[in-house]
């Protein structure tokens, strides 16, 4: 079954969603938005896919972690197939991502920071339903580990058991590297949606920014 997307657009007409690079300032926006105007929030990595659903045939990149042999395989993964299997997971994840907001914001607006692929957010939601916010790479690449993050904070441990640490962090970091390249900065800041480049990554511009995005999505 197809589902129009003009019926998708209409059940998710109460949901904001903010999307773009590492350390743009996404969650913190997300969250930010939702405390001062009462949206629900659907912060980063919120967990939307039904319990014993995925299956590798289905869904190969969402159920990598199934098949996993060890995690000095996830560290150690080329650049290339790294970058791949984030771009799958987000595509797979799409279609979870959608019914859940979908059933969540009949009666009330939602606001999720979001990996849903650019061509799908243009199908299913309207110019002030959607903002991209970017960062310089170089944030995303040498500020990776500083957050306070269990996860991030565990990748991290599993790096340090590798046989040649160094070898497998610049490895990792590669992979980082490439799924904040050049290539996809410049694909967000040219999709047309409403845009907020985060250049001054040294000055506290929440205040400002977030005015900027409760103006655009309607809020004010």
């Amino acid at each position: 079954m197809k589902i129009n997307n003009l019926t998708l657009k209409y059940y998710l007409r109460n949901v904001l969603f903010i999307n773009g690079t590492a350390y743009a300032g996404k969650s913190t926006m997300v969250k930010m938005l939702a405390d001062k105007y009462g949206l629900i929030c659907c912060g980063e990595n919120y967990d939307c896919i039904p319990e014993g659903i995925i299956t590798p045939e289905a869904y190969p990149n969402l159920s990598y972690f199934q098949t996993l042999k060890d995690w000095q395989d996830f560290v150690n993964r080329p650049p290339q197939e790294y970058y791949d299997w984030v771009v799958g997971s987000s595509r797979e994840l799409a279609e979870f991502e959608i019914t859940h907001l979908m059933s969540i914001s009949q009666t009330q607006k939602v606001i999720v920071d979001t990996n849903i692929p650019l061509d799908i957010l243009r199908e299913i939601a309207d110019y002030n339903q959607i903002a991209i916010m970017v960062s310089p790479q170089s944030i995303s690449v040498d500020h990776f580990f500083d957050r306070d993050d269990a996860d991030k904070k565990f990748i991290k441990e599993q790096i340090m058991k590798s046989a040649n640490p160094e070898k497998t962090m610049e490895n990792f970091l590669a992979g980082i590297a490439k799924i904040n390249s050049k290539e996809v900065y410049n694909d967000f800041v040219s999709s047309e949606f409403f845009t907020i480049i985060r250049e001054n990554t040294l000055a506290d511009t929440r205040l400002e920014t977030l005015e900027t995005l409760a103006q655009h999505f309607g809020l004010e």
